[in-house]
């Protein structure tokens, strides 16, 4: 792994489409870091933000002169009205408005506050179809100190959040394009990664984001896709048997622990038969579930070499449909893919293990490497497969 530091330009180039005109610019290359655009409110008739740390200021984007100065404690309210802004009242257009530092040397001591939660960095505030959406800028490494503990927790083992802080900023940089349509790089959900801004920050995960700054996962040079989830269950799966598409670096990986997070699930077998035909999938009455047992790490005909369901047949009075477990999985609001189910009565009981896509690092799974003594680096690569780690910045 490569710690000698690059000069920004050189840097700028490796990341390549992750950081455009997005990054901020360098005072000095030791200072550089990209910036992301993340969306925190869409489709609202209203903001209140409030300035703390340092005074702030409110302009229209692209222009130098401010509109108003926001002193430490003041609040704003914009309002949509019509395609137009109000601020506190007044009508201003509906050019995309900016709230940043008064003093750019100030800016990392900015905090803004919206809709109960604090954030670094500045604020966005777009018209889209008439509502308002507020999006925080931030640089890479302050918006991972609100990530990490948000998406694991922050007294586990040190090298399991170093791996995850690695994970998030790859997936950041990756997929920093998936909400472009929408004004913004990333939300702040799990739909890309749960951000929490300053409130979710602990002092064990921003080490990590520290410990970590600037490293990322590249497969033959190009960053790779970071996927994560809560727990594997026992084993991760390859990309083709989620996606459908082959992916190097997304295999199977065997886990310190099997049979982790039970869950058990029933379900009616009318609300289940109801279901299918909603999809158009009608079989009446249920007579039989055909699907291998489950054993976790060995693949049948169904399912998949860890294990997960690949299709589930359902024989009714009115005819038979085959399901695969990921549509199987939607349907029933399941956890995971690795799953046993049976006909008891009237009743389908469902008896699984892990939760989430099982693609990438299991979470769990690092915390159990992790206490065994793992590095950051041996956990990354046991999850994806001929990685390499740089530090771009």
């Amino acid at each position: 792994m490569n710690r000698k530091p690059f000069g920004w330009k050189i840097m700028a180039a490796a990341i390549g489409m992750a950081c455009s005109s997005l990054c901020f610019a360098p005072a000095a290359s030791a200072n550089w870091q990209p910036a992301l655009r993340v969306g925190i409110v869409q489709g609202a008739s209203s903001a209140s933000l409030q300035v703390q740390g340092t005074a702030a200021v409110l302009r229209q984007e692209g222009e130098k002169k401010a509109l108003r100065r926001l002193p430490v404690g003041s609040t704003i309210i914009v309002t949509a009205k019509g395609s137009e802004f109000l601020v506190d009242g007044k009508a201003i257009g509906n050019k995309m408005l900016r709230v940043e530092s008064e003093n750019p040397t100030e800016m990392e001591n900015l905090r803004l506050s919206i809709e109960g939660h604090t954030y670094r960095g500045a604020f966005l505030l777009q018209m889209k179809g008439g509502a308002i959406t507020a999006v925080n800028e931030v640089q890479m490494e302050d918006y991972l100190a609100g990530v990490v503990p948000e998406e694991m927790p922050a007294d586990w083992p040190a090298a399991a959040l170093e791996a995850q802080a690695i994970a998030a900023r790859t997936f950041a940089l990756k997929n920093r394009k998936r909400h472009a349509s929408e004004g913004f790089d990333l939300c702040a959900t799990t739909h890309c990664q749960a951000y929490g801004g300053t409130g979710a920050e602990k002092a064990a995960s921003t080490r990590a984001v520290k410990a970590t700054k600037g490293e990322v996962m590249l497969y033959n040079g190009a960053l790779v896709d970071a996927l994560f989830h809560t727990d594997s269950g026992g084993m991760t799966e390859n990309s083709e048997n989620v996606w459908g598409t082959y992916v190097p670096y997304l295999k199977a990986a065997t886990e310190a622990q099997t049979e982790t997070q039970p869950w058990k699930k029933e379900v009616h077998e009318k609300t289940l038969t109801s279901l299918l035909a909603k999809e158009g999938k009608p079989i009446g009455d249920l007579k039989k579930i055909e699907l291998s047992p489950l054993r976790v790490g060995k693949g049948a005909m169904d399912r998949s070499a860890s294990g997960r369901v690949k299709t589930v047949r359902f024989v009714g009075s009115k005819g038979t449909v085959t399901l695969s477990g990921n549509m199987l999985r939607s349907l029933l609001g399941l956890r995971s893919t690795l799953f046993q189910m049976r006909l008891a009565g009237d009743t389908v009981q469902i008896d699984g293990y892990g939760w989430g896509h099982g693609l990438g690092l299991s979470q769990w799974g690092a915390r159990a490497w992790a206490a065994k003594g793992w590095s950051s680096v041996e956990i990354l690569q046991h999850y994806y497969k001929g990685i390499t780690l740089k530090k771009l910045y």
